[in-house]
């Protein structure tokens, strides 16, 4: 254990927890941060980022995540590439713990952890990924313009990503597993008003097809157990997100979904001095952009207390 009383540690890494860091570090808060067991988050597996600003030719997700680490760094942000296992907010100062034992001190606790997509867990999902498999629309949905999709989900996701890959693509598949959709009534109603999406009920994923990008899929009738293959070129996983907030159970206010819950306008929790930003705190935006957002109002806040409390 180090006697060392950080005035600012960050738990996770990724859009939110690097900029919280740059934020941190540049306002004299002398970061340290954890990246857990995916240094860069869900970026790592992405290829071509065309939405964020500033990158005007695009950008490969682990070489974005590369310079926002070495923007980090610039500023003397120490990290560490290990995991936080568990943690212990009571008390003014908030103790951490990592995965080889290590305790942690610190004033300021910022929370920047992710989401993780959910997957089918089929094996051509994981071959295919990012050669036409994808688990965000708003992402990857423009470089499949006037093409063929296919999106699997029921719930309010899965409608809004194939209503929004509708506007730019000619045939949308929904694949929903039941005989009625989780969507609330008015996302069903854009589906259903929707003309080139067409929904497939009692549909399951048996396999995408497929050698060095996606050619097709193909499905199962769980009632009929009748097969079918659907020719296609992009697939996009909307069964939901699970926030990676675990460790903080019994601590933080988390919704039903596990996502963190802070005051209306910041990133605070109920907790004085823990703040949480990113995808563990976003359920509606999940956009490297947002969780930016999120992780300068984190190190903001957390400055802020810390003038509050005195501590210099």
């Amino acid at each position: 254990m180090s006697d060392k009383i950080h005035k600012c540690l960050i738990i996770g890494s990724g859009p939110a927890g690097y900029t919280a860091a740059i934020y941190a570090a540049r306002a004299g808060m002398d970061p340290v941060l954890f990246t857990g067991e995916e240094p860069g988050g869900q970026l790592m597996i992405t290829t071509d980022v065309e939405n964020y600003p500033g990158y005007p030719q695009g950008v490969n997700g682990p070489k974005m995540m590369d310079d926002f680490r070495d923007q980090a760094e610039r500023f003397d942000t120490k990290i560490h590439y290990e995991k936080i296992v568990k943690v212990d907010f009571t008390g003014p100062v908030h103790k951490v713990w990592t995965e080889s034992g290590d305790e942690h001190h610190a004033h300021t606790i910022i929370i920047s952890t992710g989401a993780s997509a959910k997957w089918l867990g089929l094996e051509s999902e994981k071959r295919l990924n990012n050669k036409g498999v994808s688990a965000c629309a708003v992402c990857d949905g423009f470089f499949f313009k006037g093409q063929k999709v296919a999106v699997v989900g029921g719930g309010d996701t899965a409608a809004e990503e194939a209503t929004y890959l509708a506007k730019l693509c000619p045939e949308v598949h929904l694949l929903v597993r039941r005989d009625e959709m989780r969507a609330s009534k008015i996302m069903q109603e854009r589906v259903m008003n929707t003309p080139n999406i067409t929904v497939h009920w009692h549909t399951e994923t048996v396999e995408i097809l497929g050698d060095e990008e996606v050619t097709g899929v193909r499905v199962i009738n769980n009632q009929t157990k009748e097969e079918k293959e659907i020719e296609i070129n992009g697939f996009f996983v909307a069964i939901g997100h699970k926030p990676n907030t675990d460790i903080f159970n019994n601590w933080l206010d988390m919704d039903e979904a596990g996502y963190l819950i802070v005051k209306p306008g910041t990133t605070k929790t109920k907790i004085d001095g823990v703040f949480a930003s990113g995808d563990a705190q976003d359920k509606v935006y999940r956009q490297a952009v947002t969780a930016a957002g999120t992780g300068c109002m984190a190190a903001l806040d957390a400055e802020r207390y810390l003038i509050n409390q005195g501590i210099q």
